[in-house]
């Protein structure tokens, strides 16, 4: 088995009320406005609080709302021996 390192580099232009808050394990994490939290992996995920459960979200409006943002995106991809 080999392993795969996936860079995902964006530019998003966000609200000027989207904040970035940390996490109690080191990672960051966007505020949203309406006490939510978005954090960004292979899609974006949502919480009303970035300690508990993420999730996606099932509002297509929503998705297609945060992929409008996105002003340029670069992925390399790695793979690297153990």
């Amino acid at each position: 088995m080999k392993k795969l390192n996936v860079t995902i580099k964006l530019e998003l232009s966000v609200p000027d009320d989207w904040e970035l808050v940390q996490t109690s394990e080191g990672g960051q994490v966007l505020k949203l406005p309406n006490n939510q939290f978005m954090d960004i992996a292979i899609e974006p995920l949502f919480a009303t609080d970035p300690e508990e459960t993420w999730a996606s979200t099932e509002d297509d409006d929503v998705l297609n709302d945060i992929l409008d943002m996105v002003e340029s995106e670069d992925v390399a991809y790695e793979f690297t021996k153990h």
